[in-house]
């Protein structure tokens, strides 16, 4: 008797990875896009997520931040992804979207200068007028100036600058407005502006390639394309106009730290949050967050499941955890606890028809419940039949 009862109980242990095995067969799609600022850290993450769940399949669009979010609007990917926090109007248009931080990045002023390799210094107003179409030669007095022993050629600079609606656009101009009052009240700050002058590239790769194949031009790329790339990338001046900093790891990571503890929760305002030109000798100005769009309600995003919006909490609960060990090789800094901590309490919030999605999909959960129920009554009915016999 008591071997019979082993065996079933094993059998109905053996059921479970049997249950989900056959929930895993059917692959589970997730939908994203927007931010190509972020894409090789998302696509690192779709690969190294998919090893540890066959099952889940991670499509990621890299389409620009303004394309990501008007796919939000229309409730046809189950997340977007943004360089810059939602606009109010933005924000009214997707009520009940919650804002997770899930990166943090760098953009570089790369140039391809013929003959100079490295060491070109710049300011703020410098990087503004250029990009206004007020500086147009290399060897302009301003330049060299900032520059003594830099041989500059007389030549004219050619912009390159992002064609789409674009979070790193936004990053940058954000940047532009705090150190130009001229650029601040002529351009703006936008995921689009009126660019005076300049080449336009399709994405952060567009820019890329208008730079790599355009001798003198100069173009914002973010840190992760510009290394792809072999770029060559100015010094710009900290914020205390006391030293000239390469954009790396630490300092990208030294300006994103003096604004981390005044962020708002998730579902706050965000329009107005900025991490770039903070204080500090190592702090490289022009940097960013990055940000996972996702509704609150996922019950309301069209083709959306329990089971799939399950997989979807799991995925980025684990990209803004154990996921950040494969940022720093691409060059994007961890995020420091404090963020970890705030995007957990958002994930938190998320809902499925009203109800809190569960952390085991129903299928599975059903199956752990069955067998362990089944163990605790067969054990109780062998203790029983033991003490009968004795």
């Amino acid at each position: 008797m008591t071997k019979k009862i082993l065996s079933t109980t094993l059998m109905l242990l053996l059921l479970v990875p049997l249950a989900i095995n056959a929930n895993a067969q059917q692959a589970t799609q997730l939908n994203g896009a927007g931010s190509t600022f972020i894409f090789p850290l998302m696509d690192k993450w779709r690969v190294e997520y998919n090893k540890l769940h066959p099952d889940i399949q991670l499509n990621y669009q890299s389409i620009g931040s303004g394309a990501g979010i008007n796919l939000a609007k229309q409730h046809t990917v189950d997340f977007a992804a943004s360089d810059a926090p939602l606009s109010q109007s933005d924000a009214a248009a997707l009520p009940g979207t919650l804002t997770i931080p899930e990166s943090i990045g760098g953009i570089t002023i790369s140039y391809n200068i013929p003959g100079v390799d490295g060491g070109l210094k710049l300011t703020g107003p410098v990087i503004a007028d250029i990009f206004m179409g007020t500086i147009t030669k290399w060897n302009d007095p301003v330049i060299t100036q900032l520059n003594p022993g830099v041989n500059l050629p007389d030549q004219s600079i050619v912009i390159a600058h992002r064609s789409d609606g674009s979070g790193t656009t936004y990053a940058f101009t954000d940047y532009l407005s705090k150190v130009s009052d001229n650029w601040k009240s002529k351009i703006g700050i936008g995921k689009t502006v009126p660019w005076p002058v300049g080449i336009g590239g399709n994405g952060n790769a567009g820019v890329a390639s208008v730079v790599k194949t355009t001798q003198y031009s100069i173009g914002y790329v973010e840190l992760a394309y510009a290394l792809q790339n072999n770029f060559t990338y100015a010094a710009v001046q900290n914020a205390d106009g006391t030293n000239f900093v390469m954009p790396t790891l630490e300092t990208v990571s030294a300006d994103a730290s003096g604004a981390v503890s005044n962020l708002p929760k998730a579902d706050g305002d965000w329009s107005k949050v900025s991490i770039a030109n903070q204080p500090g000798h190592d702090s490289y100005p022009i940097s960013t967050l990055t940000y996972i769009l996702i509704n609150k309600d996922l019950s309301t995003v069209n083709g959306m499941t329990l089971d799939k919006a399950k997989a979807l909490v799991d995925m980025i609960k684990w990209m803004i955890t154990d996921g950040q060990q494969y940022s720093e090789p691409l060059l994007y800094p961890p995020l420091p606890d404090s963020i970890k901590t705030l995007d957990q309490q958002g994930l938190a919030q998320i809902t499925f028809n009203g109800a809190a999605v569960p952390e085991f999909g129903p299928i599975v959960e059903s199956a752990l419940v069955i067998a362990v129920m089944s163990v605790i009554v067969l054990s109780s009915k062998s203790r029983l039949v033991s003490l009968v016999r004795r």
